[in-house]
């Protein structure tokens, strides 16, 4: 969930201790081996997935350059920081118009190949293709393979894997172009990838890459008392107002909540302070930018957040109970889909839905928590950006 402030950067080498340093010391960076994941900062999802998959990559490759590169934002800055800013106002506030433009994006005549519109992004990652010679591209955004597809009428392209970020609902455009390789997060995804034509010897089932943080162990912490409830807020501060207010018979009855806000802290300023006014002291911590959100969600009782493609497998890794208190129309249905499935997740649309929600599972000592975090075990894939690099090199060899 952390800010990726300047997204483009290059994985840090491996120290001497570790295989083939010495070789990467007596030749210049330039020759050395290069896969480039591609992402884009249009939720959190895809930024997510790479991420970790870079992470995965450092661990498998200690050799190699591992380059992250939000390539949109690159080429095109100010066109990007508007189209993010009108994404996060629709999604928000106009969800119906979102749902309309969603269904737009998976026709080939409005994002198809050779479109005047991309002749900008085709150029910049044609130069980023020649400076870096990768021999693999990794994208966790569809629009990537689309602009590989324009410049391979042209020139030889590296390699492709796909890591489709969103999990049912998929939209056509993930497909559209083809890939080398198409990484889902579960079997019914990979039901729906195949029935818009995707052979199955392309596809591979290895969870959403999740931080590695999850496969590791905790660090020895005093035992709490009471529940912990942990709220990652991402609708209007009206609606966060309203949940907290409900909320509120709750923490007074002795549960504690855990409030990451991150990049809502100044909009969420004046209903946070009025709420915590009203509560005993040490009732809510309040939490701005942190990488601790793989530990909170494996130390808490149960989570409230959105329906995005990174937190809910997030939460299936932690196996922490879930209550999805606002679904993207058409992007984020498939995701909430996968979690209620399961028995792992439960969706509200009122605050005071919300609020029950928590209740029943915090009621009777967490009896129906634990039947909730039981059930996810089957799906959950704490070690998916591993699987999923692991199965992105095999292309890259031929393999």
């Amino acid at each position: 969930m952390e800010k990726i402030v300047n997204i483009t950067k290059i994985i840090r080498s491996t120290p001497l201790s570790k295989p083939f340093c010495l070789f990467c010391c007596f030749f210049p960076p330039a020759v050395r081996r290069v896969i480039l994941l591609l992402t884009a900062g249009f939720g959190d999802g895809h930024n997510t997935a790479a991420r970790s998959v870079a992470e995965a990559l450092e661990r498998l490759c200690p050799g190699e350059t591992i380059e992250v590169s939000d390539l949109i934002s690159e080429a095109m800055p100010r066109l990007s920081d508007v189209s993010k800013a009108l994404y996060q106002l629709a999604i928000t506030h106009w969800p119906a118009a979102w749902r309309v433009t969603y269904e737009l994006m998976g026709k080939r005549s409005v994002t198809g190949p050779d479109s005047k519109w991309q002749t900008g992004l085709i150029n910049a990652l044609k130069q980023r293709i020649a400076e870096k010679q990768p021999r693999l591209i990794i994208s966790t955004y569809p629009l990537y393979a689309v602009l590989l597809e324009t410049l391979g009428h042209t020139q030889k392209v590296p390699p492709l894997a796909t890591i489709i970020t969103d999990s049912i609902s998929v939209n056509r455009i993930w497909v559209m172009s083809g890939s080398d390789l198409f990484c889902v997060a579960d079997e019914e995804t990979k039901k729906v990838v195949i029935g818009f034509g995707v052979p199955e010897s392309k596809i591979r089932v290895t969870g959403f890459p999740v931080s590695l943080a999850f496969t590791e162990p905790l660090a020895e912490t005093p035992a709490h008392v009471g529940a912990r409830i942990l709220y990652l807020p991402s609708t209007t501060g009206r609606r966060v107002a309203a949940t907290l207010e409900a909320l509120k018979p709750i923490l007074l009855a002795g549960a504690k909540l855990t409030l990451p806000v991150g990049k809502h802290a100044s909009r969420l300023h004046h209903v946070l302070r009025r709420f915590t006014d009203a509560l005993p002291p040490d009732t809510v911590d309040i939490i701005g930018w942190t990488k601790r959100i793989p530990e909170f969600l494996r130390t808490h009782d149960v989570v409230i957040c959105k329906a995005g493609g990174a937190i809910l497998h997030e939460v299936l890794a932690a196996k922490i109970p879930a209550v999805i208190d606002y679904v993207v129309p058409g992007q984020e249905e498939g995701n909430a889909e996968v979690l209620t499935k399961c028995g792992g997740g439960i969706v509200t649309h009122t605050a005071q839905q919300t609020a029950d929600a928590v209740a029943s599972i915090l009621t009777n000592d967490g009896a129906v928590g634990r039947r909730m975090r039981a059930s996810m075990a089957k799906l959950s894939v704490p070690d998916a950006a591993l699987r999923t690099a692991k199965a992105s090199l095999a292309v890259a060899d031929g393999k």
